[in-house]
């Protein structure tokens, strides 16, 4: 088993005003060698964006961008004809495939949003645009594993699709309550981003914010020592 820790006092962050995004991995003006990506996700932002604010118009191609709103409701504009807002409970993702637009937006006059956007690179190049999203029961993820993102040839339940053999997980451990992972592929690893509490993975203790990649384990247990919720993704390594 190998692990690589992440965690929340050593992301990279920028602070725009109307916008405070914390960044896992290299983006924007952050910049590190060494934390380019895991396996095939290739960025993990958590982005505060402030009442009546939010990103205009802007381009994507050939990329999986998956939306997980932890805290508020954003609105959602794009070249393919959808305008929804994602709340809480939600998660959307696009397909850019061959190249999209679209416009993220904090439409509330007192709170801000928070949400959690992540990247995953395609296994294949200029699929046609896709957007979908889904609200997902507070009771699937409870002490145990909900998938919410899955590869758009291999879908289950409710999951979403990706063009891409990854897969992305809620959990909302109890305190004292564990879960075993066990991944699909050998050639997958483990990405586990703790959105709140404090859990054991591995032989490593992980508190709000923290992350663990694991790389070459079969199964991955997890442990909740306060309530915790859980982002898991498993994506290819190469």
């Amino acid at each position: 088993m190998k692990t690589i820790i992440h965690k929340a006092n050593t992301r990279g962050y920028a602070d725009h005003g109307w916008l405070k995004s914390y960044h896992t991995f290299s983006f924007a003006g952050y910049q590190d060698p060494e934390r380019i990506n895991f396996g095939m996700l290739r960025v993990l932002n958590d982005d505060i964006v402030q009442p009546e604010m939010g990103f205009g118009t802007h381009p994507h191609q050939n990329m999986e961008i998956i939306s997980i709103p932890l805290k508020g409701a954003l609105s959602h504009k794009d070249s393919m004809g959808n305008k929804r807002a994602i709340e809480v409970g939600e998660v959307q993702v696009m397909s850019a495939g061959t190249g999209l637009t679209h416009s993220e937006f904090n439409d509330s006059t007192t709170d801000a949003v928070n949400f959690l956007q992540l990247w995953i690179i395609p296994e294949e190049m200029s699929v046609k645009p896709n957007y979908e999203q889904r609200k997902f029961s507070d009771s699937g993820k409870k002490n145990q594993l909900q998938t919410v993102v899955a590869p758009k040839d291999k879908l289950e339940d409710e999951a979403l699709p990706i063009s891409q053999q990854a897969y992305i997980y809620r959990s909302q451990l109890e305190a004292n309550h564990s879960l075993n992972v066990d991944l699909r592929s050998e050639n997958n690893g483990l990405y586990i981003f703790v959105a709140d509490g404090e859990i054991s993975a591995g032989e490593t203790t992980l508190n709000r914010r923290d992350a663990i990649g694991i790389s070459e384990a079969e199964v991955v247990e997890i442990s909740a020592n306060k309530d915790s919720d859980l982002i898991i993704i498993e994506v290819p390594m190469n």
